[in-house]
């Protein structure tokens, strides 16, 4: 046991050890990336058909963000696959895309319509691959559709960073194979309402229904912008304030990562870090 008090140790110098026990024991309680060993992966079967999807509901994001995420799968997936967006409002969206039309429920609005995935009947007999709007696509990603191709893959939620073994979902990126865990659509349906009132968001409710079967994508693959690769920003002025990552220094980028997610703020119209700009176009 380290010793409270070292004689002759001036305050800065106990204040220095101190910071520096609490560091160590951080690290010990962060959780471990399995995505730093070798990660195998199978090849793409080419009898099957791959789904890139994506959901635009309402005015927070306009139609470049689909655009944009669009050409970002067009230059860094080589699988055969087809682009589809699910909308009430196709306008502006490039002719490449498919759009289906997005049928409001009354009361249901957002992330709430991503149960429709688990839909044995939406009408798609293959792989989905679900992609928010709100992130980068820098590298290929041929390997979402290739790891773990049986199982449901999700994302474990960035608070991963911080509490070991954290088992929550983010439903920023999942994966799975027509009619995987369609329970959550149906039990969904069936009370909606309702669920969307007690659980704070969809991946909530997904996780609650999902206790088994599933799998995490590997941690270095896709990275949260602004609580993995650039840590906390600094805040400006102004009555809320405003975070400030311009004079962060640059991101740390893994060598396996290939997205990178903006949940919350900033998003990627915001950020002016040149890879960004790059590829987000």
């Amino acid at each position: 046991m380290p010793k409270k008090y070292i004689p002759g140790e001036t305050k800065a110098q106990r204040k220095a050890r101190k910071n520096a026990r609490k560091r160590i024991t951080h690290c010990a309680e962060a959780p471990q990336s399995e995505a730093r060993k070798p990660v195998i992966y199978d090849t793409p079967d080419p009898t099957q058909k791959y789904f890139v999807v994506c959901l635009k509901w309402g005015d927070k994001y306009g139609p470049e963000y689909v655009n944009k995420l669009y050409r970002m799968v067009q230059r860094n997936l080589s699988i055969n696959h087809e682009f589809i967006c699910y909308t009430e409002n196709p306008a502006g969206l490039d002719h490449g895309i498919r759009v289906i039309d997005l049928e409001l429920m009354q009361g249901i609005e957002g992330w709430w319509y991503k149960p429709m995935f688990f839909n044995p009947s939406l009408g798609l007999e293959g792989v989905i691959l679900f992609l928010d709007l709100d992130m980068i696509i820098f590298k290929n990603i041929d390997k979402l559709f290739s790891y773990k191709p049986s199982e449901f893959i999700i994302i474990q939620d960035f608070n991963r960073h911080v509490v070991r073994n954290y088992d929550k979902f983010n439903s920023s990126i999942f994966r799975l194979n027509t009619g995987q865990h369609a329970e959550v659509f149906h039990q969904y349906m069936a009370d909606r309402n309702n669920i969307s009132r007690r659980f704070q968001g969809d991946q909530d409710w997904i996780r609650h229904v999902i206790k088994s079967d599933y799998n995490y994508w590997p941690v270095d693959w896709i990275q949260s912008y602004k609580w993995e690769m650039r840590g906390k920003p600094q805040m400006t002025g102004g009555p809320r304030g405003t975070r400030d990552f311009v004079t962060k220094g640059e991101p740390k980028i893994l060598d396996e990562t290939c997205i990178a997610v903006f949940h919350g703020d900033p998003n990627p119209h915001f950020c002016k870090d040149d890879w960004v700009q790059e590829n987000w176009r």
